[in-house]
């Protein structure tokens, strides 16, 4: 059932609840009586197929043409330096380096048609489905974004009260760059709806530059963890512990300032991390000393196989949707315009099949994968011709998106490239399209609008519509 304003709708509504309503209808457009509407909103005539959504987003353009749509036969300065094998699904070849994955392929929704023109490694396109922006005007998250699927979910309440609707792994998209990267964030909604962002300090086995070895990473080791108290804005230790009740203090500080919708906007957002943060859900969840050995190891130590061992974690806990980046100082990015196979066989690919697959059989054998849809993709795909620099540069006209569990067919293939991995033959399928479908696997309307900072309405899909196709 559809929980707002944190209590099942059925459900009596306490004082706390009422402040939170009450606290809503200063930000901006986002009324009590809005909220209730959009809740209604998103109700639909079909039951949720995923309880949860684990998104693997591989930061920087994962090439497809060295991956899941290798092209044997063409050129050698297209079809590059790996060679096809078979996988556990008929007629389906992929990297050699992708041993693991190659078995579960017959569990598997490929789609190898995903085409846009938003050139950016913003995750933006990849989070909203909105593929109009600009590299230029949406390099950094700004309040007249349109929000991505992260925030959604926090705008309708999903999950469990204690825990947030959303969370971001291993910290926020841009960090290890000091920047805000467009596509998670909540904008013309408002802060309170941004997604929970965890934090990191990754270690490694030996100095280096990061600007000379861009191409020959260095890989990050270590874990994501919950902000400490004193990194909440405003909140000192001192303050944490001689609050007695949360909310008188919410109560006197409201009464002691003007109600701005910026001073509105960052209360609340302290309420929200101050919660997460003394929740033992949430601290449970981020502790990996509670995971037996033998999974642990499953996972390996890399900073993005413990991150998707939390996002197990927080699925397990409840809560609706975890994004994964696999971005940090050193090894992780996939922005490969020099050296594209060396940097694909030391570390990526071997990484991405540890990790995917130790997620795949973590889930299937806690009766997880079924309710939970697991999303592997990247912003855009890479040129299907190899540079001087023996590497890919951007190409969002085509790429991949490789899902698992959570209401999709198994050993299914959707679309196809032209011989040269250019440009989508068959069913072209639109960011809008997959933001679309996980909407409607989660039991949102996909169709739903909400108001822009204008008051005017705009589909959470922008244009896209569910792969039904796809479905189980």
């Amino acid at each position: 059932m559809l929980r707002i304003l944190g209590n099942p709708a059925c459900d009596g509504v306490t004082r706390r609840d009422v402040l939170r309503a009450g606290g809503l209808s200063l930000f901006g457009s986002m009324t009590l009586s809005r909220l209730l509407r959009a809740a209604d909103r998103s109700t639909t005539d079909h039951p949720a197929r995923a309880k949860s959504i684990i998104l693997l987003n591989l930061f920087g353009g994962p090439s497809h043409l060295d991956m899941f749509d290798m092209k044997p036969n063409a050129p050698a300065e297209v079809r590059g330096e790996f060679k096809p094998i078979a996988s556990s699904l008929a007629g389906l070849q992929v990297c050699e380096h992708l041993p693991r994955l190659a078995r579960w392929m017959h569990r598997a929704t490929l789609i190898r048609s995903v085409t846009h023109g938003y050139n950016s490694h913003n995750p933006y396109a990849v989070l909203t489905g909105y593929t109009g922006g600009d590299d230029r005007e949406n390099y950094y998250t700004k309040r007249s974004d349109h929000p991505g699927i992260s925030a959604i979910c926090e705008y309708l309440g999903l999950g469990p009260r204690e825990l947030p609707s959303s969370v971001f792994l291993p910290a926020l998209p841009g960090y290890s760059q000091g920047l805000r990267r467009a596509g998670p964030y909540a904008g013309y909604l408002g802060k309170q709806f941004d997604p929970f962002f965890a934090d990191c300090s990754p270690k490694f086995d030996r100095e280096f530059d990061q600007d000379k070895s861009f191409y020959d990473p260095v890989p990050p080791i270590g874990e994501p963890r919950l902000p400490s108290i004193e990194s909440l804005p405003n909140l000192t230790i001192d303050r944490f512990r001689k609050r007695t009740s949360l909310l008188a203090e919410v109560d006197q500080q409201l009464g002691g300032f003007e109600r701005s919708r910026d001073f509105a906007t960052m209360d609340h957002f302290q309420r929200k991390a101050f919660e997460l943060l003394t929740s033992g859900k949430a601290r449970g969840a981020f502790d990996l000393g509670r995971e037996p050995e033998d999974v642990k190891k499953l996972y390996g130590k890399s900073l993005f196989g413990t991150s998707l061992l939390v996002a197990r974690r927080l699925v397990e806990a409840g809560v609706p949707f975890v994004g994964m980046t696999t971005e940090s100082r050193g090894a992780g990015h996939w922005d490969s315009h020099e050296k594209v196979f060396s940097m694909l066989k030391t570390y990526n690919l071997p990484n991405l099949d540890e990790i995917t697959t130790a997620l795949l059989q973590d889930l299937d054998h806690r009766g997880l994968l079924a309710t939970t849809l697991v999303v592997v993709m990247g912003e855009m795909g890479r040129s299907p011709r190899v540079n001087a620099k023996a590497g890919r540069d951007h190409w969002p006209q085509c790429g991949f998106a490789l899902l698992f569990g959570g209401g999709v067919k198994e050993g299914f293939v959707l679309g196809a490239s032209d011989k040269l991995g250019a440009y989508p033959t068959e069913r072209p399928v639109s960011p809008g399209d997959l933001v679309a479908t996980m909407y409607h696997l989660l039991g949102i309307d996909s169709q739903m609008a909400v108001p822009d900072l204008t008051g005017r309405p705009i589909g959470i899909s922008h244009g896209g519509t569910p792969i039904r196709e796809i479905f189980a």
